[in-house]
């Protein structure tokens, strides 16, 4: 499905013609309260506040994500009048976090209503006058649908055309559109990779379908087969390849930054394409969930592309292994011990843990070309979603640096929070054989233990940065706000975000 159109809208919302005509609800004391940018439309409905009451009685309570519709009977141009909750005011935050609470609001109640309107011709949103780029980027992610794999109909067509209002419309404006649509459609490329079925994007199909994206945004792009990361010596991603029929690759995408660049960015992404877990396999329960173990990879696919569109003064350059773990007689064994790139051997206790083991690779790599910053990404350990759930990301890594992006990933909504890398754990990962082995012999800290193993793998003095979005990256429940079911794109905002910082602080 071709995605919707943006454009801005001045004048009174109340005569602005559309299919529909999406306003915003708080939570009251006595029930909804009109959000602020909707002035207009309520005084076409009278001014004695009939549009709430009227909203009201169509069960509407303000709170988050909740969509009512009703008929406008031509008190607004639009012929159906939308109330979206945003949920209360967060009166116990200031400043930045409660911009950024509030800019999550309108992002989750935009979302919410592109997909209540699904098959909509025309909305035009007041949500635009709150915060005018979460609209944006809410409006494109919930108008989301993933359809390509269904033949008996695709379902109603996302919403064809959004207005957003805006008082100026000037060129500030037009620029903070752009950039949302920009950001919100690199997450919709991330999201279209992770949905992709594992039959149809292993390693090398991956590989392509990355160079392409690379090719279309100018960037340059390095691919390696399994002959040549033999001959380079990149022995995790052999390793854990080497049991598939469909032999791992290594892909590397850069944006030069322009003519002066003022930074250098590494970012990295774990690009299991499918994870059985090898000899050490998973339980066959939500084994399915696993296609979208290359959720990390499919991110910094997408944000480097991103930071060519945006033209960011910062060179960024994404290293991405790519390995499907399948258990055969010539998968790697518990009890194996790789020699890694770079020289490192580490010694396999389970080959479920094998996403660190490709990452290692890629990490060194990357750390060649001297980067300021490296920031990985990757749905790492299942530990993460028991200690944080399943929308908060573990941000482990340099301590300045990851409390940077901690910051970012909470700002942009995405959530991520600061997480520690304790010495003691460091410990249990030594091997009798090798320098280090894969896992620890016990199950506590498993999020922190495997943020030490990559760890062992930057080159000193570097910031770096660890992000499990384990459980972020994809939704196994029902739709809510701008996230639809499956692959969600985290965390593409927040990397864009981070690199957009850099760009301009250095």
């Amino acid at each position: 499905m071709s995605a919707p159109e943006f454009s801005l809208v001045t004048g009174s919302a109340a005569t602005a013609e559309a299919d529909a005509l999406v306003v915003g609800l708080r939570t009251g004391d006595d029930g909804p309260v009109l959000a602020g940018g909707a002035e207009d439309v309520a005084a076409a409905f009278g001014e004695d506040g009939s549009l709430v009451e009227l909203l009201a009685l169509a069960g509407a309570s303000g709170k988050a994500d909740e969509v009512v519709k009703l008929p406008s009977r031509g008190a607004v141009a639009a012929p159906l009048l939308v109330g979206v909750g945003l949920g209360g005011t967060n009166s116990t935050a200031s400043g930045t976090t409660a911009d950024s609470a509030a800019a999550e609001q309108v992002r989750r109640a935009s979302g919410a209503a592109a997909r209540a309107l699904a098959g909509t011709g025309r909305v035009v949103s007041t949500l635009s006058r709150l915060d005018l780029a979460a609209a944006a980027e809410g409006s494109l992610l919930g108008a989301y649908a993933f359809t390509q794999y269904k033949s008996n109909g695709a379902g109603k067509a996302p919403v064809a055309e959004f207005g957003l209002l805006s008082d100026k419309a000037d060129d500030a404006d037009t620029a903070t559109l752009a950039r949302a649509v920009a950001v919100a459609s690199a997450v919709t490329t991330a999201r279209n990779l992770i949905n992709t079925p594992p039959n149809d994007l292993f390693p090398g199909s991956f590989a392509d379908r990355a160079a392409d994206i690379g090719a279309g945004a100018g960037l340059e792009v390095e691919v390696l087969d399994e002959r040549q990361l033999a001959e380079g010596g990149y022995g995790g991603v052999l390793g854990v390849g080497v049991g598939s029929s469909r032999p791992p690759r290594l892909v590397r995408l850069r944006w030069s930054g322009g003519d002066a660049p003022r930074a250098s960015v590494a970012l990295v992404g774990k690009g299991i394409t499918f994870d059985t877990g090898g000899i050490s396999i998973k339980p066959a329960a939500n084994m399915d969930h696993m296609t979208s173990d290359m959720s990390g990879a499919a991110a910094v696919i997408a944000t480097v592309a991103l930071a060519a569109e945006l033209k960011l003064p910062i060179t960024v350059t994404a290293t991405v292994p790519m390995a499907e773990n399948m258990p055969s007689a010539t998968a790697y064994r518990p009890g194996d011990v790789l020699t890694m790139y770079g020289g490192k051997t580490v010694e396999v206790l389970n080959t479920d843990a094998e996403g660190r083991l490709i990452l290692a690779d890629a990490i060194v790599r990357a750390a060649e070309d001297s980067p300021d910053y490296l920031i990985e990404t990757s749905t790492l350990t299942g530990a993460q979603v028991v200690a944080l759930g399943n929308r908060t990301a573990g941000v482990m890594g340099s301590d300045e640096f990851r409390d940077r992006v901690a910051r970012h990933a909470q700002a942009t909504g995405e959530g991520g929070w600061a997480m520690p890398l304790p010495e003691e754990l460091r410990g249990d990962l030594d091997s009798r054989l090798a320098d280090l082995a894969n896992v620890t012999g016990h199950r506590w800290g498993g999020m922190l233990s495997a943020g030490l193993f990559l760890r062992e793998f930057v080159a000193e003095g570097l910031p770096w940065v660890h992000i499990d979005i384990a459980g972020p990256s994809f939704n196994t429940g029902g739709p809510w706000g701008y996230t639809a079911k499956g692959g969600t794109g985290v965390p593409v905002r927040t990397l864009a975000a981070v690199l957009t910082d850099i760009a301009e602080n250095g």
